[in-house]
């Protein structure tokens, strides 16, 4: 292996928004995630100990759709009702993705007020 450097920790995921306003509401009032601060045109969140940054684009290159974040739940049908409730439109619903040993993996997908594909994930014990 070339070098020693290993990175490992994730510090901190940024996902491109069109209104950091819109978008902060999105994410604190209808997700229900840890708002932590707000500077113009960027709001962060606390997502378990990795920050969530949602930002305004400063130049072309970065305005485009995020990377797929995938958010793990404990109980991904009872996830999906309650976001479902509160307006959320999911592309799909919970779906067993792989069975790893015991364990079933589950995904379901919905978009964010700026066409984001977010994800939602959980672990459960094979049924």
């Amino acid at each position: 292996m070339a070098g020693s450097v290993k990175l490992s920790r994730i510090g901190q995921i940024a996902v491109n928004v069109r209104n950091a306003e819109r978008a902060i509401a999105f994410y604190r009032d209808v997700l229900g995630m840890e708002f932590l601060f707000q500077v113009p045109r960027m709001g962060f969140f606390n997502c378990d100990g990795i920050r969530l940054m949602l930002a305004e684009s400063e130049s072309p290159e970065f305005d485009h759709p995020a990377s797929i974040v995938y958010y793990g739940v404990e109980d991904i049908h009872a996830t999906y009702n309650e976001l479902s409730k509160s307006g959320v439109v999911f592309t799909s619903p919970p779906r067993r993705i792989a069975t790893v040993g015991e364990i079933d993996l589950w995904m379901a997908f919905f978009k964010d007020v700026d066409d984001n594909t977010l994800g939602l994930m959980s672990e459960s014990p094979k049924s």
